[in-house]
This record gives C-alpha cells, sequence and structure tokens, in this order.
C-alpha cells in the first residue's frame, strides 16, 4: 500500500512544480501574457493524481486480499472475473499466483475513472469495509457533505477544462476565469483527501 501513496506524493510534487512555473514567468513576462493554461494543466494534473492514486491503492488491496494478507470484503467476493482469468486461474499449479487477478483488476479498472466521491468510495469498498467519507470527514475536521461538494466541483472543473476547452456557457466571455489561488486550494484539498483516505484504509 506504501507505494501508492507514495507514487501520488511523487505525482503531486510534479503539479506544484507547475505553480513554480507559473511564479517564474510572471516574474519574466507582462501581464498582457496569458499564463493560465499552466493552471488549468495543474489542476487536470492533480485531479490525475488522486485518480491514480485510487487506482493503484485498490489493486495493491485487491492482491493483498487475494493473498490472505488483507481482510475479503463482501464486495471484494463480488468482483467479476472472465473466464478467461479463471481459467488462468485454475491452470496455474502455483495457487498463490496473482498474475492473473492483477491483469484482470487493470483490464476491469483501466477504463474507469476514480475521481467522484461516489466512485472512490465503490472502489475503496473492494479493500475495506469502513464508512470512507464519514471516516475522512472526521480526520479532516469537516462534513463529509463539504467534502463531496468541494470534491465534486474540483472535479467538475477539471471536467470543464479536459472536455469543453474551459469555455465559459456564455462564448463571448471566452474561457472561465482562473487564478493561482483556486488552484492552490484545489491541490491541497486533493492532498488532504488522498492522505486521509491513506491513513482509513490501511
Amino acid at each position: 500500500m506504501q507505494e501508492a501513496i507514495d507514487q501520488f506524493r511523487a505525482n503531486l510534487a510534479r503539479v506544484r512544480n507547475f505553480g513554480s512555473i507559473v511564479e517564474e514567468l510572471l516574474a519574466q513576462t507582462t501581464s498582457v501574457d496569458d499564463l493560465t493554461d499552466v493552471l488549468r494543466a495543474e489542476l487536470v494534473l492533480a485531479v490525475s493524481a488522486l485518480d491514480h492514486y485510487i487506482h493503484e491503492v485498490v489493486r495493491i488491496g485487491m492482491l493483498e486480499s487475494y493473498r490472505g494478507s488483507r481482510p475479503r470484503t463482501s464486495q471484494f467476493r463480488r468482483f467479476q472475473v472472465s473466464l478467461g482469468s479463471a481459467l488462468d486461474a485454475v491452470s496455474v499449479a502455483d495457487a498463490l499466483n496473482d498474475n492473473w487477478i492483477n491483469e484482470e483488476i487493470r483490464s476491469r479498472h483501466g477504463f474507469r475513472s476514480f475521481q467522484t466521491p461516489d466512485h472512490i468510495a465503490a472502489a475503496i469498498r473492494l479493500i475495506s469495509d469502513v464508512s470512507l467519507w464519514s471516516e475522512v470527514a472526521v480526520r479532516m475536521r469537516t462534513s463529509p457533505e463539504e467534502i463531496r461538494e468541494t470534491l465534486i466541483g474540483i472535479v467538475d472543473r477539471r471536467n470543464k477544462i479536459a472536455h469543453e476547452a474551459d469555455m465559459s456557457p456564455l462564448l463571448s466571455q471566452g474561457r472561465t476565469p482562473i487564478d493561482r489561488e483556486m488552484v492552490t486550494e484545489a491541490v491541497d484539498f486533493l492532498e488532504r483527501v488522498a492522505e486521509t483516505i491513506h491513513t482509513v484504509i490501511r
């Protein structure tokens, strides 16, 4: 499990480098230059870092459950595998060989995004029976509703950037405004969420 959070931290460090780039560029350019796309990239990559963390921590946790070193949740027991993977599993002499399930998890989850509160909670139920957002909220000293609302807002903005070029609904207004403070707050929040989830599910 540690490797998942270590990778998240490394990914987020790369994201924060964008902030440094903006500060350096602002010091060298005029106010006419538009550097807001760097901020948009930072926000998209921060959400991606959280998404990747959930994918990895769930994959690793499921492998631990398969090996018997982690309790098996009811959702884990209901995880569906393909007939091909089942045949691979029974054809291997070593009952602890987990290559087949590792590949199955990657295949099943590869096209899914774990960014919204409901999708994250559903993924975590594969490895933990914890009441995720209630436990995270206690440790973050806020409410589950506040966490959900903030996370949904960040992900919605990420989607607007990634899929709609961040254009304002009123096309005459161009792109939706973005600033350093908004992005910093979003990145900090995503970091707290991931770090707290990791504490809760260990």
